[in-house]
């Protein structure tokens, strides 16, 4: 028990709130850390709704959710053969920590859930959603993966090294600081990328939109593209091509930094 400290699932029923409200939120869980000393990590993984993470100074991580009524789904006046509708609000959410790792399961998936969570500042992150929301994270330490199907990425005042992508919306990044040797990826199929780094940053580019412009106020060493040849001596073939990335050095280079996107442009700044 002492390393398996919390399991919760969360019914909730609302039956008889103001039907006139837009939006309710609800406080979830406060879970406590197996060892509050040491960084932590949080999981989630949703289909429906926007997630929020902010650092905080405490030591537990806190989580609430917010949803909007859809009254207008059962028509104007909420009648079938002459009964009355009563709000159905049940959320069905599961919390779990093990290790210092807060694993949260929303399993809505006719409703989107916002969730607003906060977390120690030393905290990495394993985010995705996938449907009507947004992922917004700020102030947090660590090591970051981030993922979005419909929506965007903003990811304010952050530390540590970040991995993110999305296939409908901007991603815009504002780094802290980051870790060293830390390889990153920003992607996205629709959507503008906007990353700032310290100005210290020492990195190897390798940047790719085919509907837009790439920009940097960094004074990168841009490198020719060279021809990749794959031979194949089995079959005979020999094959020869110019790849359409861009590649440079930023302060004589470092680990990987990947940016790619179809339609949108790609911003690489410094601070």
């Amino acid at each position: 028990m002492k390393n398996f400290k919390l399991g919760i699932v969360l019914i909730v029923s609302l039956l008889m709130f103001d039907l006139s409200a837009q939006e309710t939120s609800i406080d979830l869980f406060s879970i406590p850390l197996s060892d509050s000393s040491a960084p932590g990590k949080l999981v989630i993984n949703q289909l429906s709704g926007s997630i929020d993470v902010v650092a905080y100074d405490g030591k537990e991580v806190v989580i609430k959710a917010s949803f909007e009524n859809k009254k207008e789904h059962y028509g104007k006046d909420h009648k079938r053969n002459g009964m009355k509708r009563i709000e159905n609000s049940s959320l069905d959410i599961s919390a779990e920590e093990k290790n210092n790792v807060v694993r949260v399961i929303n399993e809505q998936w006719n409703r989107p859930t916002n969730l607003q969570v906060k977390v120690p500042k030393d905290f990495s992150l394993k985010l995705s959603t996938v449907n009507d929301g947004n992922i917004y994270v700020k102030g947090v330490r660590g090591e970051m993966e981030v993922s979005n199907v419909n929506g965007e990425i903003t990811m304010e005042s952050i530390s540590g090294s970040a991995s993110t992508d999305t296939v409908n919306g901007d991603i815009k990044v504002d780094f802290n600081s980051i870790t060293g040797d830390a390889n990153m990826a920003f992607s996205s199929l629709n959507g503008d990328l906007d990353i700032t780094f310290p100005n210290s940053l020492k990195a190897d580019v390798k940047a790719k939109t085919d509907m837009g412009e790439i920009y940097t106020d960094f004074d990168m060493q841009v490198s020719a593209n060279q021809p990749e040849v794959n031979k194949n001596n089995s079959s005979g073939t020999y094959k020869v091509k110019i790849e359409q990335w861009v590649r440079g050095k930023i302060n004589g280079g470092g680990p990987e930094m990947l940016f790619k996107t179809f339609n949108g442009d790609i911003l690489i700044k410094s601070k």
